[in-house]
């Protein structure tokens, strides 16, 4: 059985870090799960890209979806209420979490997912960069080729000769830029 990860918005939104994660996933990695809130709030934040930005994150949002039929999770109705965390505003996430059995919550968010609060509800933190790295120490191939993957689409997509080092930097991703840079 793989290990299930939830998915919060803030690592679905920025599209290299994503196309990472769920390349990893697509791989056999560990089994994604989010929520009809956590996309939403996907949608929202690419507002701030343009004009297009919310048109194309939809878009994305639809093949993801698509993807991933069973990834989406309903969080059961109430749970919110008897769950406590520092932003209120990320209850639903943590709702989510519990209601798809998951076993961690992938964040770029920690002092919003306190450890102790997590563990109450059998569930651990991580953030996609250290993840992603525990992955290549394991699977290299895996994360070497998902992550090769993603930079020629960048090359493709932004006519910029990228190099691994700099875009996975880019991506908020250091760890792994160094292992595979």
């Amino acid at each position: 059985m793989t290990v299930r990860v939830l998915i919060d918005a803030c690592v679905l939104y920025p599209t290299v870090m994503r196309e990472i994660v769920v390349g990893a996933a697509r791989a056999g990695a560990f089994t994604p799960l989010w929520s009809a809130r956590i996309l939403e709030e996907w949608a929202r934040a690419a507002v701030k890209i343009g004009p297009t930005g919310e048109a194309q994150a939809r878009a994305e949002i639809a093949l993801l979806r698509a993807a991933w039929p069973g990834a989406e999770v309903t969080p059961n109705p109430g749970l919110e209420r008897r769950l406590y965390l520092p932003d209120e505003n990320d209850i639903h996430v943590l709702a989510a979490a519990v209601s798809g059995n998951a076993d961690m919550v992938m964040t770029l968010n920690a002092k919003d997912f306190p450890l102790g609060t997590l563990a109450e509800e059998g569930l651990s933190r991580v953030d996609p960069d250290s993840y992603l790295h525990g992955i290549w120490l394991a699977h290299p191939t895996i994360i070497e080729d998902v992550a090769t993957g993603v930079l020629a689409q960048a090359k493709q997509l932004s006519g910029q000769d990228w190099e691994m080092r700099a875009l996975l930097k880019k991506a908020r991703l250091p760890r792994l830029a160094k292992a595979l840079g």
